[in-house]
């Protein structure tokens, strides 16, 4: 059984069994809640019997006080036993839910990332996993329990007297092919629905995101326009995707008290006919009467697990989708990292490298130049296995690198790519991720290096201010030098330059070159610049150019070859004498 809801609601082992375990005390509170009925049952054959069997009886006060007060406290144990199972369990699958997403997103390679946007995303991690939270929490246990207790209940009425059985339970299939023919029509709703609400949440962030360009070019008014009519039609597809829920349950829980009056007619049939007794009759009038509550809520239950099957699909689809693995133990010969006729796609039939192959040597400094949209960035990101190829290989020190964890592999990779991303914490916190157990000294001389102190000294708190999301508070140069700081503190044996240097004054580039002459000795630098002069002195030059190697060598050789390198290096030249 467990197995069955851990694939139906994408479940943990544990949550399965937990949901089991509210289910049944669901059910037990829906059977306490019958416990009043059965006394006042009793008491009204006590009160009854003069009349139906001519026996005086009565009723002894202390008994059914006694037994009133033992069905308060199985109600209220009952309830409090289920209260626990079902919410702090809900909240613990919940959380497990969210670390497992975080760590299923944290295998994923980029190539997923770059198909789903970031408020996408953080929907499903956050706003889905609500959604489910509500409904494990408020609906499925409680949906499940109804159907157990009904069912007890109605094995009881039907042994009792099958007649008056079947007119209090014949409204029930009836009820529940209403909302099952509905599923289709509200699944489509909801569907539209959904995808209204995750417009307007990309709606919101874009905004967020880029609200400088938008005040930059007075597109306030325009832009919040088009943000409006999101919203409005969010709100609409809410309004309709409730509006048809609530028709077809509110219909089937109508058709459901539609019971009570058959019981009436045939109760009072049957006892004109003589064919059951008054006491029976009122059994079943009391019992049609609290049996249709929990129905009521089965009903409600229904429509709302119909809806969660959205967000589960897509949490399966994150879920089911591959990871890049490999071995976390193995053996390289040295830091060598070759690429061997690699071609690479970030979209089908749009290819970005085709046939690339090149050596990036130990101890050398590999520089990628060439135009715009030549491929420079993605080869190094491919070199660090932030994507895998499409065809070719990349190996390391031999080794295939799509054979190793990425994670093993990146311990050998420091990294300093232009879009440099920072956290809101402590400008020292920020560089000792480059080495989470370096110790504060450690961290201080890669800022040092890295030139840091220049600015971070004049801070409020120094290297413990806080820098705001993303280094709000920093330039695009402070930026950049808190990131080569944590390549330094790192000093990994690969070294990735994506211009590094771009967003430095000339000052300061001289100085973090200085810096960085010290970090790339012996080891593998594989460097991406468009400036030309910055890599005059590397000992190999790949141009790229369409997606492919146009010609290789230093310096030298590369401006005898009179090829494209030679033609940029001689433009940047140029350029360097202009001015307005």
């Amino acid at each position: 059984m467990h197995k069955y809801f851990q694939n139906k609601f994408a479940l943990s082992a544990k949550g399965s069994k937990d949901l089991i375990k509210g289910s049944f005390y669901s059910a037990l509170v829906n059977l306490s809640m019958m416990i009043p009925v059965g006394i006042f049952i009793m008491m009204l054959e006590e009160l009854l019997s003069p009349i139906l069997s001519g026996k005086s009886n009565t009723p002894s006060f202390f008994k059914y006080i006694g037994l009133i007060a033992l069905s308060i406290f199985l109600m209220y144990l009952f309830h409090y036993i289920q209260y626990s199972v079902v919410y702090l369990s809900t909240y613990a699958e919940s959380a497990t839910r969210r670390i497992t997403l975080g760590e299923k997103l944290r295998q994923l390679p980029l190539a997923f990332f770059g198909k789903r946007d970031l408020s996408d995303l953080s929907n499903t991690i956050m706003g889905d996993c609500t959604s489910l939270e509500h409904a494990f929490s408020h609906s499925i246990p409680q949906f499940f329990g109804a159907i157990l207790s009904t069912t007890i209940i109605v094995i009881g009425l039907l042994t009792m007297d099958w007649r008056m059985g079947l007119s209090v339970l014949w409204v029930v299939p009836v009820a529940f092919i209403m909302i099952f023919v509905s599923k289709k029509i509200q699944k489509k709703s909801e569907l539209k629905h959904y995808k209204a609400k995750r417009a307007c949440a990309d709606g919101i962030q874009e905004c967020l995101e880029n609200i400088q360009d938008i005040k930059a070019y007075n597109m306030e008014e325009l832009y919040m326009e088009g943000l409006d009519k999101k919203l409005n039609d969010a709100e609409k597809e809410q309004i309709h995707s409730e509006l048809i829920m609530g028709a077809f349950v509110t219909s089937a829980q109508a058709v459901l008290r539609l019971g009570l009056a058959t019981v009436i007619l045939v109760g009072s049939t049957l006892l004109v006919k003589g064919q059951t007794d008054l006491l029976t009759y009122l059994i079943f009038l009391i019992t049609a009467s609290r049996l249709y509550d929990p129905l009521s809520g089965i009903l409600a239950n229904i429509a709302e697990i119909f809806s969660i099957e959205i967000p589960i699909q897509r949490m399966r689809e994150m879920e089911n989708q591959p990871i890049q693995a490999g071995d976390k133990e193995y053996s390289i010969k040295g830091y060598d990292v070759q690429f061997n006729h690699v071609a690479f796609a970030y979209n089908e039939n749009e290819p970005v490298l085709n046939d690339v192959s090149f050596v990036a040597k130990q101890g050398d400094v590999t520089a990628l130049v060439g135009l715009s949209g030549g491929g420079k960035s993605t080869v190094a990101k491919l070199a660090a296995r932030f994507w895998d190829p499409n065809q070719g290989k990349i190996t390391l020190g031999g080794q295939d690198i799509t054979r190793i964890d990425p994670e093993a592999l990146l311990k050998n990779y420091a990294i300093v790519f232009q879009d440099v991303t920072l956290f809101n914490d402590t400008v020292i916190e920020n560089i000792r991720l480059g080495r989470r157990d370096a110790s504060d000294e450690e961290v201080l001389k890669a800022a040092k290096i890295a030139m840091c102190d220049d600015f971070v000294l004049n801070m409020p708190k120094g290297y413990n201010t806080i820098i705001g999301e993303n280094g709000l508070t920093l330039s695009g140069g402070e930026r950049q030098r808190i990131s080569i700081a944590r390549a330094l503190l790192k000093d990994a044996p690969i070294i990735l330059l994506d211009e590094a240097t771009a967003s430095l004054d000339v000052e300061n580039e001289t100085k973090i070159q200085t810096a960085l002459s010290e970090l790339i000795k012996n080891k593998t630098v594989l460097v991406i610049a468009h400036r030309l002069r910055t890599v005059v002195g590397a000992d190999k030059i790949v141009v790229l150019g369409e997606g492919t190697v146009l010609e290789e060598g230093n310096h030298s050789q590369l401006m005898e070859n009179n090829g494209l390198y030679c033609h940029l290096y001689k433009l940047q030249q140029e350029s360097v004498e202009w001015s307005l």
